[in-house]
This record gives structure tokens, sequence and C-alpha cells, in this order.
């Protein structure tokens, strides 16, 4: 009998000037938007797991400040769970010379609108849905969330 188990995954929406970072990055042979994110590794706790996700994918440093929430989506072709912390924070530089993880194509900063007209881009529906909760003002303090290594 195999245990079920998610896939548990980190991501950031990062505003700037009512503008969001996206990455655009390759998945399965086709070119898809996401916002920056990934998986848990071993050993780290969820916040710092943003923090490596976003630097190793789009050369900023982001600060996570608050948990916009957490969402599961299931992905049938693969049949794979995903759990997916969402965070907002800040940037706070950016390392320039920084080579990305090699999926990612470009960066773009786009407005909320621009985001939902690219809808069939997405990479899941976990993308407008992030972005959903962050516009509805979902800001919890990250002392929901255990600080603990493991």
């Amino acid at each position: 009998m195999s245990v079920w188990q998610p896939s548990v995954t980190v991501a950031a929406v990062i505003e700037r000037d009512g503008r969001f970072l996206l990455v655009e990055e390759l998945q399965d042979g086709r070119q898809v938007l996401n916002q920056p994110a990934g998986h848990l590794d071993p050993g780290e706790t969820l916040i710092e797991a943003c923090a490596r996700e976003v630097l190793e994918e789009t050369a900023h440093r982001f600060t996570p400040a608050a948990l916009v929430g957490i969402y599961r989506w299931h992905y049938a072709p693969a049949d794979v769970t995903f759990l997916r912390f969402c965070f907002s924070g800040s940037i706070t530089g950016v390392e320039a010379s920084r080579i990305l993880d090699k999926e990612i194509m470009a960066l773009h900063w786009l407005s909320a609108r621009e985001i939902k007209a690219k809808a069939a881009q997405h990479r899941s529906p976990l993308v407008q849905q992030c972005l959903d909760g962050y516009l509805a003002g979902r800001n919890f303090p990250l002392t929901v969330l255990s600080k603990s290594h493991g």
C-alpha cells in the first residue's frame, strides 16, 4: 500500500509599483508563467525556502513578511498534489550577475490585469489564486508557521 504524500512548494507574490514579478519558464516543453516558486528542501523552513527560490529564479533577494495563504492543487497528468505556501514580502536587493535556474527563460513585471489575461499561460491555477489572495488583502503573520528546522 502506497502512502499519499503531497509535494510541498513555496511561492512569492512580489509587487512593485502595481506590477507583479513573474517568471517565464519551460515546463513539459511549454513556456509558462509562474510566481517565483519551488520545492521545500530538507532541513529548511518554509520562509527560508521561499527566499532561496526567489533568489535562484530571479536573482532578487526577497524577505517574506506575511503568508498570503496555503493552496492545494492536484495535477492529474502526474497524479501529484501540491501544497503551496504563498508569501508576500519585499525585495532587499538584486544580484545582477547571478545565473538563474536553467528552466527560467525571462522575468516579467505584469499588472494584475495582464496576468489574468494570460491565464492560458499560467503554470497552474495556483498563479491566479495566489494573486487573488494577495489582492484580497490576505496577510497572515509569519508567526502562524513553525520556525523549527525539523
